[in-house]
């Protein structure tokens, strides 16, 4: 099985609407090892992750963060050390436009 550790998806929101960031490929599993949400803006946002199974509808229950705070022109890392499988996705959303950049790190597996 090879593993490739790499960037796994980048966003900056232009929109406070959930935005797919990452879908694990075909035929692949993948470890979240971290994602940075860094606040570009000079006003304090929040902001929102959710992993989910493709086709599910994003409901509660996905969010492994809702609402969390981040200062202007600050960033959060977050350590997650999360499995995926194949078609799972990451879905980000911020509290304001234009303030917040998504990078998500971590290792695709083939199986």
């Amino acid at each position: 099985m090879a593993t490739s550790y790499k960037i796994l998806g980048q966003a900056h929101m232009t929109t406070t609407s959930d935005t797919d960031i990452y879908t694990v490929p075909a035929g692949t599993e993948t470890i979240i090892s971290t994602m940075i949400v860094a606040n570009i803006g000079t006003a304090a946002t929040t902001f929102n992750i959710a992993l989910r199974q493709d086709g599910d509808t994003l409901a509660n229950k996905h969010y492994v963060a809702k609402s969390v705070p981040v200062a202007a022109e600050d960033s959060t890392t977050l350590t997650l050390g999360m499995a995926l499988e194949a078609t799972d996705v990451v879905t980000v959303a911020a509290g304001d436009a234009n303030l917040l950049s998504f990078n998500l790190f971590g290792a695709e597996i083939d199986v």
